[in-house]
């Protein structure tokens, strides 16, 4: 895996209240569809995924909405995406937004954001994959997660052992390079998630 055609952006279903937040979603957007990055992510309308979406769309950029049932009027699904897959439920929503990427965006967002990307660390940490995570700290909005990992470690509960490599990323015109840097050095094998994790998902 020497090069990145698809990631997925976890992130907010509302805008939050600091303007870059929408600004980094909206300048995200146009530079995978200007280095013809392929976008997964949760399928809304509104809110960070919405911005980040519409963006690549009006860009000329490609998009994959994977949104379970339950959140299609709530999150009022985007219909203007090439391709949009309908679950039955979060643990198939979250099954398939892995498989089909090859790396990882945490911008801004809540307990949902927090959950997806937690659960690519954990996964990440146990050794079931090895495709690059990367957190976009929009005005240092991840400085607290960093901190209480950091607590973590020094408590011993991330031991050097298992650690947590995760990327980062201050500016959105950094994102991209220094995932694909990372990608370079991935083995084709950790492409695939586990079979046993899979089915348990």
């Amino acid at each position: 895996m020497n090069q990145i055609k698809t990631v997925c952006v976890y992130c907010g279903s509302g805008p939050g209240n600091n303007p870059r937040f929408v600004d980094a979603a909206v300048a995200l957007g146009k530079s995978f569809a200007e280095n013809n990055v392929r976008l997964v992510y949760g399928g809304g309308s509104i809110g960070l995924m919405g911005a980040v979406a519409k963006s690549t769309l009006q860009h000329g950029g490609s998009v994959t909405g994977i949104i379970p049932e339950f959140l299609r009027a709530r999150e009022n699904a985007l219909t203007s995406v090439q391709e949009m897959i309908v679950t039955p439920d979060m643990h198939e929503r979250k099954r398939l937004m892995f498989e089909r990427s090859d790396a990882f965006i945490a911008l801004p967002g809540g307990i949902g954001t927090l959950e997806e990307l937690v659960e690519q660390l954990t996964w990440q940490q146990l050794g079931r994959h090895h495709k690059p995570i990367l957190l976009a700290n929009i005005d240092n909005f991840w400085e607290p997660l960093l901190s209480l990992l950091n607590h973590m470690r020094t408590t011993e509960f991330i031991r050097p052992t298992l650690p947590i490599n995760v990327l980062m990323a201050d500016r959105v015109d950094e994102i991209l390079p220094r995932l694909r840097s990372a990608v370079a050095r991935t083995p084709e094998a950790a492409k695939e998630l586990a079979p046993e994790v899979a089915r348990k998902l």
